[in-house]
């Protein structure tokens, strides 16, 4: 059925039961598991004038929370008996970074939390699952908290 697994994850609670999810799906079908992680090289660039010290900053922050994230992703599938490739991306858009990561590894299946924002929220920080779902052509598992 499915063969390639790609694993969105940012690292929080929702990122974690996707990953759960996803060891699951891939034990039971013994699909490969792509995990990964995508960072905005600067999401300030706009915003007034581009200050070099605060995006050195902001990627060693985005690299130790990538890091983190990838970890704990890897461990729990391990855990499962599940090997997985771990990738850390740049992409201007979290939602466009999934998408050309999926064409990359050639997903046939992308499994990724959805924190479920409504209203101002939302509007403020979008939605990553969403934008990935108007875009892309193969199934995606959406898990909810």
């Amino acid at each position: 059925m499915f063969k390639h697994i790609l694993l969105p994850v940012d690292g929080s609670r929702t990122s974690l039961a996707a990953v759960s999810r996803a060891a699951d799906l891939a034990k039971a079908l013994g699909a490969k598991v792509t995990a990964l992680y995508v960072i905005d090289p600067y999401p300030f660039t706009g915003v007034g004038a581009e200050n070099p010290e605060g995006r050195v900053a902001y990627l060693s922050a985005a690299n130790s929370e990538a890091d983190y994230a990838m970890k704990t992703a890897q461990a729990t599938l391990k855990a499962a008996g599940v090997d997985a490739n771990c990738e850390v991306t740049e992409s201007n858009t979290s939602w466009r970074g999934v998408l050309d990561a999926a064409k990359t590894v050639g997903a046939d299946l992308i499994v990724m939390g959805s924190h479920g924002r409504r209203g101002l929220e939302k509007l403020v920080l979008g939605s990553v699952t969403q934008r990935v779902l108007g875009a892309v052509h193969i199934p995606v598992l959406v898990v909810r908290d």
